[in-house]
């Protein structure tokens, strides 16, 4: 089952529901705004469905995951300005048609997070859990998000770890700047965390690090110099890394450091073109967009009840 594990899409509602505020995160028109980011104008047909579901076909996949674009902050709003979107963006991936799934957000503004809204989300068919970056960059994170990570896990559910809002640029910086900089020291970040506190209190939960985790796996020798222990040599084979901006240097590098079994393909449709690397042999790109995505979703495989 060919997989892309990171694409996004807006559903009416959603879209509507965002062109209604008048704060960041608000849609003018088709013109984005965000707290850290200059305007972003929208291209409609990144989120036209009957347009996105001829491109996936065209792909040749028969899943591509959707996920809540998490820049957008949205799980960061107060709770009765989270919970309509949520609402939104949840209900209408879940009713967009084959190849689609969805990844689960939570709301993180509450003063605990809601593990039974999670688990109804998980139950009615969406295909994991999805956290920002930013509510995983240390052991406080890990250790306020456990409970969600708990319902995951218990329901045999992967995590996928995003990038989260990024802080104002400072004045004069290009418009690359955000993706480039903050996303990927959040990814760097989070996955160290992981390594230190999230996976000793979870050892058996599968996660998924977006944009080959900021490449954080390729600093194992700087790890292993700086007392980080002498394990740099193993495999974590329930971390998983997917792809989406990089090509066939970054992943082969990755690939080098950490095994090709836990590369998985990944896009960040619309906002990057999908690249299948160049790693020599068919078995490769096999088991990039089949046989490692299987292993990442598990039994439910983003398949709906």
């Amino acid at each position: 089952m060919p997989t892309d594990v990171h694409q996004h899409i807006w559903p009416p509602e959603f879209i509507a529901l965002l062109r209604a505020r008048t704060a960041p995160p608000r849609l003018d028109g088709w013109t984005l705004h965000l707290p850290g980011e200059p305007p972003y104008d929208v291209d409609p047909a990144d989120h036209d469905i009957a347009d996105r579901v001829r491109l996936a076909r065209a792909d040749g996949l028969d899943l591509a995951l959707v996920s809540l674009s998490s820049p957008l902050g949205i799980e960061y709003l107060p709770p009765e300005e989270a919970a309509p979107l949520l609402a939104a963006f949840h209900d209408g991936a879940l009713a967009l048609p084959a190849p689609f799934g969805v990844w689960a957000s939570p709301c993180l503004s509450l003063p605990e997070p809601d593990p039974e809204a999670l688990r109804r989300e998980l139950v009615r068919g969406c295909t994991g859990l999805q956290l920002p970056a930013t509510a995983l960059l240390d052991a406080d994170g890990w250790a306020r998000c456990a409970p969600l990570l708990d319902v995951a896990a218990r329901l045999d559910r992967p995590l996928f770890v995003h990038p989260g809002a990024a802080p104002p640029a400072a004045a004069g910086a290009p418009a690359w700047w955000p993706a480039l900089v903050p996303y990927v020291q959040q990814m760097h970040a989070s996955w160290f965390a992981f390594r230190a506190f999230g996976r000793p209190r979870h050892p058996d939960l599968r996660v998924c690090f977006a944009a080959l985790a900021g490449l954080a796996p390729l600093h194992g020798e700087r790890l292993m110099a700086r007392g980080g222990g002498r394990d740099r040599g193993r495999v974590d084979c329930d971390a998983f890394y997917e792809t989406s901006s990089y090509g066939t240097r970054a992943v082969d590098a990755l690939v080098r450091a950490v095994g090709i079994d836990v590369v998985v393909t990944g896009s960040d449709r619309p906002y990057a073109a999908p690249v299948i690397p160049d790693l020599g042999a068919d078995a490769a790109v096999h088991a990039l967009r089949t046989a490692n995505p299987a292993r990442l979703l598990g039994p439910m495989k983003g398949a709906r009840p």
